[in-house]
């Protein structure tokens, strides 16, 4: 039986995902901060403890540490936890439990004990959020070795990742690219779950490649249109997958183009757009046309909300590093 897509925000998406989840698996639970019968800040648990009950879907205290120990321990016991943070700051009190234990336990019992956890976060800027409300700390997470990281764009695969996140049996942090909650796409629910790993080239380019994951990506497919109607024909590539990394997309395109310009929201300085950049740079040396470029969020600490947009990366920003990539033309 098929189904004709439906148009859904990221946030009824992800929703979808968690409610098919736990209806294919009793061991899916679902608990955080305001989860339960409020539905969640953003609304994404909605209706699920009225639809599984307060035993599948509840509310916790105030205490991240405490949220992601007793996902541990219950994933330990047989469980499935998709635990949310409420903002990606928030995450930080969990930090400890993230790195020692749930990135570490698989390799520590010699892959005896594996930890199937989602831990959703909502992250990045847009929102015009106060401090502790955006944040973009994917860098924390990518660092670490034993999670997966997820980042999707769109709302077809906020769905499709998150049921392949809930699939997986070891641990994967979910960023949800908060600004993006609440824009409406269709989604085709019965599409195939997109696999862990791979890249999707979002727009084919001849001149030069855009690389960019979650809320950077439709920055840089707009940067893409505006270029066109000034005669550069730009690609851009979506990560989705930060964790492990698709090499092979990701060179195939640049090696294609010879230019390539990393963005990310994040602050520059040992962040995910460097890594990108220095694999492109290894993996590509004898095609580019051109240094790397990254155009990411500035070195600081995240702004005040009526400043953000200066610090958010910008269309005129991502085709400023566009001209800068030397061109003949020029």
């Amino acid at each position: 039986m098929t189904t004709e897509p439906e148009k859904l925000t990221m946030a009824q998406a992800l929703n979808t995902a968690l409610r098919d989840a736990m209806t294919a698996d009793e061991s899916v639970v679902v608990f955080g901060e305001d989860v339960g019968p409020l539905g969640g800040v953003f609304r994404v648990t909605d209706g699920l403890t009225a639809a599984f009950g307060e035993q599948r879907c509840f509310d916790t205290p105030l205490a991240e540490s405490g949220i992601v120990g007793m996902a541990i321990g219950m994933a330990m016991n047989g469980f499935r936890p998709v635990v949310e943070m409420q903002f990606d700051a928030f995450a930080y009190p969990a930090f400890e439990q993230i790195t020692s234990h749930l990135a570490k336990m698989a390799n520590r019992t010699r892959g005896r004990l594996r930890l199937p956890v989602v831990v959703r976060v909502p992250y990045a800027g847009g929102i015009g959020g106060v401090e502790h409300h955006c944040d973009s700390s994917e860098a924390y997470y990518a660092h670490t070795a034993g999670l997966t990281v997820l980042a999707p764009a769109t709302n077809q695969d906020a769905y499709g990742l998150l049921r392949a996140a809930i699939g997986s049996p070891d641990p994967v942090i979910f960023l949800e690219p908060k600004k993006h909650y609440f824009a409406a796409e269709e989604v085709d629910l019965a599409a195939a779950v997109p696999p862990i790993g791979r890249a999707a080239v979002r727009r084919s380019g001849a001149d030069a490649t855009l690389i960019a994951y979650g809320p950077a990506v439709p920055v840089s497919l707009a940067a893409a249109e505006l270029a066109a109607t000034e005669g550069r024909d730009l690609g851009v590539v979506d990560l989705r997958s930060l964790v492990p990394f698709d090499d092979a997309t990701v060179m195939a395109e640049v090696r294609r183009t010879g230019r390539a310009v990393v963005v990310a929201e994040a602050p520059g300085f040992a962040s995910v757009a460097s890594e990108v950049a220095a694999r492109v740079a290894e993996q590509c040396f004898h095609h580019l046309e051109a240094p790397v470029r990254r155009v990411t969020g500035f070195d600081i600490p995240y702004p005040p909300p009526k400043l953000e947009h200066h610090h958010l990366p910008s269309v005129e920003r991502v085709l400023d590093a566009v001209d800068d990539l030397q061109w003949e033309d020029a």
